[in-house]
């Protein structure tokens, strides 16, 4: 069973980036499709990026198309989300998702098996 922890959360100024990592540890990434999820107060938890097992297919919710790119470092055994362009309604808290499955495209939170416990991540206007 992999145990996933983000870090990299943080305060930042709308337009700015922000990097979050997750760390894998009892399993490596490359045998999982990995994604990355944001959860609002009050709102129910969203999808925002995905990248398939082999690490040669992402996939990207359209509102963070174009500003967020997911990537994997297999050497550290982590999976990135590179932030930019950043506005305060990313304001979340960011998680990282296992898929079982390790298919490219999975958006259904329900289809990840393992979660990690979420970085904050704020963006001031």
């Amino acid at each position: 069973q992999v145990q996933l922890v983000e870090s990299g959360g943080g305060l930042v100024q709308a337009g700015g980036s922000l990097r979050v990592s997750c760390a894998a540890s009892g399993g490596l990434v490359s045998t999982y499709a990995m994604g990355w999820f944001r959860q609002a107060p009050g709102e129910e938890r969203e999808f925002r990026a995905t990248i398939n097992w082999t690490g040669d297919s992402t996939y990207y919710a359209e509102s963070v198309k174009g500003r967020f790119t997911i990537s994997r470092d297999d050497t550290k055994n982590t999976v990135e989300l590179q932030m930019n362009s950043l506005k305060p309604e990313d304001t979340a808290v960011y998680y990282c998702a296992a898929s079982r499955l390790g298919a490219g495209g999975i958006t259904r939170a329900t289809k990840y098996h393992y979660w990690g416990q979420g970085t904050q991540v704020t963006v001031s206007s």
